[in-house]
């Protein structure tokens, strides 16, 4: 598959320094002004994405070279690319797997989709230091992919002298500033936290943010650089489809973290979404399978705790061999109980809050033993993001990070995966498959 994909990379020297800002509201102006742009976020985060789809109205999908590889990125971007694409990085733009690397960084996802890069830098107290920055940010690595810079935290009397210091020092354009905002701050995106007059504030944040992109950035430029890319060429992998299934997700406020890849595959192999909440609804739809994600399970107890209905559901629909995949927040859904709030006691552990990320980072998932997702032997790329974890968090696989350290997790069985790892299963198609087909065997049971 080929396709123009106008492209580019907003990326960052470091985290805090306005690059999300920076990406929603060139996104929203360019919506402002009639277009259709597409997001995407590089690595695995499930919040900014949910924030440009939710909040500016933007589709979006992550880009993650440890889950996908770089082919694998490339297919994902050339599939979903529409006809401007915006690209928010992750950390710094050279930060990778490790504090030596740059795999898996903004840079490397760059030279990946041939996109070039425009760097936002927080100049606040620079002048000449400013263009000392860029300079080695364009040189560190070779080739160069920084093509124009974004200032944050300039004020509008220094701009015209400081843009002209780093077009002359570096070469490459100024593509205009954010004014100091302090009344749209964006330290808070989780989704899974907004009411609807929440929602309606960001939205208006969005609004106002949009407003001093159109005066204050170069939107031309942007526009210009980005259609001046070469058109993308990349292989599509096709999927066969198994046959046709329901396939339970649970979608609310406290279960909302799935990566688009994910559920793509699954409808690809035959699977019917069907949305349900462990909060509202009483008891599980009709179905074949079952996905529950993580989110924010902590923060809903009362209303979980109190769903006795819906509690019962899913242990007898567990227990009784529908296949399940349970990540994260709802791998505590299914212990005994989170905080000393009874929840389904499907696994007989309890969970606390740490008060600190817990095992955090990407993993390999090493199988030992047949079950629902895994022949022994088979690997599945893995993430894991919490601040809360189990007594006995499981032992049935191992979780292997790029560094080489090793933890066990999760528990299996033929029917069920639950444990903290989030799961991208593009990363072994086969893991997908094996669990449509036992949604498949559980329909057909007499």
């Amino acid at each position: 598959m080929i396709k123009p994909a106008p492209r580019v990379v907003i990326a960052g020297t470091g985290s805090g320094c306005g690059k999300t800002t920076t990406v929603c509201a060139i996104l929203q102006a360019l919506k402002n002004r009639g277009l259709s742009p597409m997001s995407f976020k590089c690595g695995p985060d499930y919040i900014d994405p949910m924030f440009h789809s939710g909040i500016i109205g933007v589709d979006s999908a992550n880009l993650d070279i440890f889950f996908a590889g770089e082919a694998g990125v490339r297919s994902a971007f050339v599939r979903h690319a529409a006809d401007v694409n915006v690209v928010e990085g992750v950390m710094g733009m050279y930060d990778g797997l490790a504090m030596d690397s740059d795999v898996s960084s903004s840079y490397h996802l760059a030279r990946v989709l041939d996109a070039p890069v425009v760097l936002v830098l927080n100049v606040r107290g620079m002048a000449l230091s400013a263009a000392a920055a860029v300079k080695g940010y364009m040189t560190l690595r070779s080739p160069n992919v920084v093509r124009g810079v974004i200032f944050n935290k300039v004020s509008p009397m220094t701009y015209p002298s400081l843009s002209k210091v780093v077009e002359k020092e570096c070469g490459i354009p100024v593509l205009g500033y954010l004014p100091d905002l302090p009344e749209c701050s964006l330290e808070s995106r989780h989704l899974g936290l907004v009411t609807a007059a929440e929602v309606s504030e960001l939205q208006s944040k969005m609004q106002r943010l949009a407003e001093a992109a159109e005066k204050t950035l170069d939107l031309d430029g942007l526009l210009e650089l980005m259609r001046a890319q070469q058109p993308l060429s990349a292989d599509v992998p096709s999927v066969e489809k198994l046959g046709s299934v329901r396939l339970a997700v649970a979608r609310d406020k406290a279960f909302c973290f799935y990566y688009r890849d994910n559920l793509e595959l699954f409808e690809a192999l035959g699977a019917e979404i069907v949305p349900f909440s462990p909060v509202s609804d009483e008891r599980l739809p009709d179905c074949d399978g079952l996905y529950m994600g993580g989110g924010y399970p902590e923060l809903y107890l009362d209303r979980l705790g109190a769903n006795e209905t819906m509690k019962a559901s899913v242990r007898q629909a567990v227990e009784s061999g529908l296949p399940t995949v349970a990540e994260c927040g709802a791998f505590m859904y299914l212990c005994r109980s989170i905080d000393g709030v009874p929840m389904t006691d499907v696994i007989h552990t309890d969970c606390r809050g740490t008060g600190k990320l817990t095992r955090f980072g990407y993993a390999t998932l090493h199988a030992e033993s047949e079950s629902l997702l895994f022949s022994p032997g088979d690997t599945l790329q893995g993430h894991e993001f919490h601040y809360w974890d189990a007594e006995a968090p499981g032992t049935a696989l191992r979780a292997v990070k790029p560094n080489g350290r090793e933890t066990r997790c999760a528990y299996v069985s033929e029917t069920l995966y639950a444990g903290y790892p989030h799961l991208y299963f593009p990363s072994r198609p086969e893991a997908a498959a094996r669990f449509i087909q036992k949604c498949i065997d559980r329909r057909n049971l007499p």
